[in-house]
């Protein structure tokens, strides 16, 4: 069989006859992770309502999740090669299944934080042993149709999860959104058992615990400052601190790098402005489409009151755009390159975010679907390019390097979008709403002003022309908080499009094997298709 990190291991004739009964498992396997990027969407208003969740807290729910599960991919993928995938994988599906029972059973925003946390670890050790054992069981003739199907799958869990949650909502507690991975994780692991071959690098390097617990650190840090910063202010000692140890931190983990003997990514790579600057963009692109979701579902539901099932139904045709585009963009970067192309979907992306600054109170869906026509087919063009632009510079025998490398950057930019844009919203709804809350007494002011939901049901307890006159203010309040971080968000991408178009390479070169032989046309779709159904991410809403 062949070996992901180019080493052939001996052949195993059984578990190339079961190779599509693995692949189901796989695909059930990567399906519960998609679920779990997405299932916690729609539940984000109905949190706030029955656990009294501020503002912070509800961008801690969404953003550790994808917090833990960066930070930690890197990590586990080296653990998998290194120790066995079936085993990484079985482990994190067991992980994956003690946080989401646990996720529904809390009681308090704390215990639903942490259990997400651990739900994020039990993805961290699945999503990458999928992707190595699929590699490891299939021909390369084979390959790339399996790889379609994975990420099919990928696409149809994003779009399973917001949906199945909003029903659950409509009929049960809140837990109830996280019990929905638990028949298919039995499934999996008693499948797996059967079907699911043994297999590990026997070339893998050491592991870097240095480098893994750095960036761990740093990133906390840093996402911990964003999402503080509007409670205790910006240039508050608090928050300058927290900033300063996330990038010293960062530095050292650099540095820690550079040295160490087997680093857990290196840093030689950033050399190559293919992998630098597309690593960049992905950043930018994500921290933009994100942080737009974690205030469009609350819009949704909040300003324009869609019941949780309707606001995931309403959200249901990004997933469709991003599809019918997204096979076109090989034909785009051929013939136009790959730099004009990702440059060119991210100007769209920054203009489809200056068109959510026409949200209003009254805003009709049409309107929202312009918006999504524009933005959405912007993410389509830019992601798939860059995908295959970072697995383009990295060596053949590094590729897993390359795909954890993409992973985190999507990770990475999904929290800080929902952390920086979540934070200047919530900045300027405080703000805009203070005028209206001085005259409510100080344990009311505080509710009103740390969220939408807050000052929504602050308002049910005053008479009822001062009730209606501060659910309208705080309307307003957070829209205004919306149409800042969009424009936000507009300058991003479209900074992020100028980089783009004067630094990446026109197209993405083909890495030489360690054979001399460079991958032909099938594996370098091949390479881009591992990352994500070739640029198409599962729908994104909120809670990656």
């Amino acid at each position: 069989m062949e070996h992901g990190s180019g080493s052939a291991e001996p052949f195993d004739q059984l578990a190339h006859d079961r190779r599509w009964y693995t692949l189901a498992v796989l695909c059930l396997s990567l399906l519960i992770v998609s679920i779990g990027n997405s299932s916690l969407n729609v539940a984000i208003p109905t949190l706030s309502r029955d656990l009294a969740a501020t503002s912070s807290q509800l961008e801690w729910v969404v953003a550790i999740y994808s917090l833990v599960f960066a930070g930690l991919l890197f990590t586990t993928g080296a653990l998998g090669d290194r120790f066995g995938r079936k085993g990484a994988l079985q482990a994190g599906l067991i992980v994956f299944l003690a946080g989401a029972a646990l996720a529904s059973a809390s009681s308090q925003m704390w215990e639903l934080i942490g259990c997400r946390a651990i739900m994020g670890v039990g993805g961290a050790l699945i999503m990458p042993s999928t992707l190595s054992i699929l590699v490891n069981v299939f021909p390369p003739k084979e390959r790339a149709k399996a790889i379609a199907i994975w990420a099919g799958t990928s696409g149809g869990g994003g779009a399973f999860g917001p949906l199945v949650s909003g029903w659950l909502l409509g009929h049960f507690w809140y837990g109830s959104v996280f019990l929905v991975n638990v028949p298919i994780i039995v499934l999996a692991l008693v499948t797996g058992h059967f079907f699911v071959p043994s297999s590990r690098d026997p070339e893998q390097g050491q592991i870097d615990p240095g480098g893994a617990a750095l960036s761990i650190v740093g990133i906390s840090a840093l996402v911990y400052g964003l999402i503080q910063a509007p409670e205790h202010g910006w240039a508050s000692p608090t928050t300058l601190v927290t900033f300063a140890i996330a990038a010293g931190v960062l530095v050292g983990f650099v540095f820690w790098e550079m040295h160490v003997e087997e680093p857990m990514l290196d840093m030689s790579f950033f050399r190559n402005p293919a992998f630098s600057t597309a690593t960049g963009g992905m950043i930018l692109l994500f921290l933009s489409m994100y942080g737009l979701f974690f205030l469009i579902t609350q819009y949704l539901q909040l300003t324009l009151g869609y019941s949780a099932l309707v606001a995931a139904l309403r959200l249901a045709p990004v997933g469709v755009i991003m599809m019918a585009v997204a096979p076109s963009t090989p034909r785009f970067t051929a013939r136009f390159g790959t730099k004009k192309t990702v440059s060119s979907g991210m100007a769209m992306v920054a203009i489809g975010l200056v068109m959510f600054r026409g949200l209003a109170i009254d805003t009709s869906y049409l309107y929202l679907i312009s918006c999504f026509i524009v933005f959405f087919p912007g993410m389509a063009l830019s992601m798939s390019p860059m995908t295959a632009s970072i697995m383009s510079a990295v060596p053949q025998r590094r590729a897993g390097a390359g795909s954890a490398m993409n992973d985190a950057t999507r990770e990475l930019g999904s929290s800080l979008g929902v952390a920086i844009l979540g934070s200047i919203a919530a900045s300027q709804f405080s703000s805009k709403l203070s005028g209206l809350t001085s005259s409510l007494d100080p344990a009311a002011r505080v509710a009103a002003e740390a969220s939408l939901t807050g000052a929504i049901q602050t308002a049910k307890s005053l008479p009822t022309a001062a009730g209606t006159a501060l659910i309208r203010g705080a309307n307003l309040a957070f829209l205004d908080g919306i149409h800042l971080a969009v424009t936000i968000g507009a300058i991003v991408a479209a900074t992020a499009s100028l980089l783009v178009y004067r630094f990446l390479p026109e197209r993405a070169s083909v890495h030489m094997g360690d054979g001399g032989s460079s991958e032909d046309g099938i594996e370098s779709l091949e390479t881009a298709a591992t990352l994500g159904l070739g640029g198409v991410e599962p729908i994104p809403t909120a809670g990656d």
